[in-house]
């Protein structure tokens, strides 16, 4: 069987999440039911990351094996016919080789963290950004950001209940910017912790509120412990924004 990548976005408000679970609607199912009907019998589709519930995708990469041999364009339009109107869309399918993995042949994940800083609440990015009224110096966040680069234990940023075997994780960029009212966090690697880009940016913003200083962030880290970072951003900042192989 012929096997296929598929290029997503979705907005994942409404989804409990990539992966199936049995407390509500996922990615992963709407996925496989509209390739089930286009096919005609189950199809299993596997992702290169598991973004957890309201995180959002611009280029979540999944593949699945299809018993049809079809060109990519008409996988594309088809799935997408199937999909609608769920707010999932596939940009693009493409024929490779049945070694391809989308989880296990990747080789860097990109993240975008959209915080929203201004006075007024969110109308139309509500639930796309994290709402921050407060001012924050994304300059002074930017430099302490720096002190995460590179190869270390990350369990100061790392969930409870993260199923990583080690902590150990090689950050290849953390960068912050400001756009307007919009600071974009840019974080990329290899893999990541679970709830490291979320736990990194809600302590990179004790930065920018002024509370702590790059030192703090550093003294944070070394800690390894959870306790001594900040909170955790909520979901709906955070962007699955593409995957490298």
């Amino acid at each position: 069987m012929p096997r296929y990548k598929l290029t997503l976005e979705y907005d994942g408000t409404a989804f409990v999440g990539w992966q199936r679970q049995n407390n509500g609607f996922s990615v992963q199912q709407a996925l496989e039911e509209a390739a089930g009907r286009l096919c005609q019998r189950p199809i299993a589709v596997h992702a290169a990351g598991r973004t957890d519930s309201g995180v959002h995708a611009l280029g979540q990469v999944a593949h699945a094996d299809l018993p049809r041999d079809l060109p990519g364009d008409k996988v594309r339009d088809a799935l997408n016919a199937h999909l609608r109107p769920l707010p999932v869309a596939v940009l693009s399918a493409e024929e490779v080789p049945p070694s391809f993995h989308a989880r296990f042949s990747a080789v860097e994940r990109r993240y975008l963290y959209r915080i929203s800083n201004r006075r007024a609440p969110l109308a139309l990015d509500l639930d796309r950004a994290w709402w921050v009224p407060g001012a924050l110096d994304a300059e002074a966040m930017a430099e302490a950001a720096r002190v995460l680069l590179g190869r270390h234990d990350f369990s100061t940023f790392r969930a409870a209940e993260c199923q990583a075997a080690s902590p150990l994780r090689t950050l290849d960029e953390l960068s912050v910017g400001r756009l307007g009212e919009d600071i974009h966090v840019v974080a990329r690697a290899r893999s990541f912790l679970h709830h490291q880009v979320r736990n990194m940016v809600g302590t990179l913003r004790r930065v920018g509120e002024g509370k702590w200083t790059a030192a703090d962030l550093r003294r944070a880290l070394e800690a390894r412990d959870r306790s001594a970072g900040g909170q955790t951003a909520p979901a709906c900042g955070l962007y699955l924004t593409g995957v490298g192989y």
